[in-house]
């Protein structure tokens, strides 16, 4: 039982991963956002867990992997559709009623929402990658899933919750958002060295780059509250360039 405790955890992450599908399926964007959040952080300790427990296991490889293609692959992905549908149509919608409209109109613009889905196919080919690359073990090569994910999970949040008409302008112009969609796609698979933000153990001296990025980001998101995400995934990039993690 022991063993199959960080499966569990991850089986909790993929669980999270669906109940968000359906949520952003039918428009929720903010109860999908919370959910996948939650999913992200169950993820951010199954590996720690494995570890102190010495329960790894390539079944715990292989499923940690598929419940990320779940909620940090396809969950952002639908996401962006629903965003690229309120800024070409003006509202959300369920996505089969966004999909039949556009079946039933003759304009290829009608279509554009659905580009939001490249997100989950770079995301699903980013993590077949990493479970083949043996030398991605202290670092990543590309975007993780799930700062992706962060990212574009942040944006109906910002627009829920701090948003001013100037601003919503902006986030919700669609060219920005396909912009986006299709810089996230080349981040999550670019030959771009970046730190693992999970722990191995809770020694400070091995995980000061860590703990320092971990206290910048609580403040920022102290102060600047939803706003403080993307700004920490750009740090994240960032210090990566600079501080240049060998894999």
């Amino acid at each position: 039982m022991r063993k199959q405790i960080p499966n569990i955890i991850t089986s909790l992450n993929l669980l999270c991963g669906c109940v968000a599908i359906i949520f952003a399926v039918s428009g929720d964007l903010i109860s999908a956002t919370f959910f996948a959040f939650a999913g992200i952080f169950l993820d951010f300790f199954d590996g720690l867990v494995a570890r102190l427990l010495h329960a790894q296991s390539q079944v715990g490889l292989q499923l940690d992997s598929l419940a990320d293609v779940v909620t940090s692959g396809v969950v952002p992905g639908i996401v962006m559709v629903q965003l690229l549908s309120q800024a070409f149509t003006g509202a959300n919608m369920e996505i089969t009623t966004l999909f039949n409209d556009s079946l039933s109109q003759s304009s290829w613009i009608h279509f554009m929402p659905f580009t939001g889905l490249l997100i989950a196919v770079a995301s699903g080919y980013r993590l077949a990658k990493f479970n083949v690359d043996t030398s991605q073990k202290t670092s990543f090569i590309g975007l993780p899933t799930p700062a992706n994910t962060l990212l574009i999970l942040s944006i109906p949040l910002i627009l829920n919750f701090q948003a001013t008409p100037a601003l919503k302008t902006f986030v919700l112009d669609p060219w920005f958002l396909i912009a986006l969609t299709l810089l996230s796609c080349v981040l999550l698979n670019a030959k771009l060295p970046l730190f693992g933000l999970k722990f191995k153990t809770w020694n400070f001296k091995d995980n000061a780059l860590r703990y320092v990025f971990l206290m910048v980001s609580v403040l920022l998101l102290a102060f600047v509250k939803f706003m403080a995400i993307p700004i920490v995934i750009f740090l994240y990039i960032l210090v990566s360039l600079l501080w240049k993690p060998k894999y």
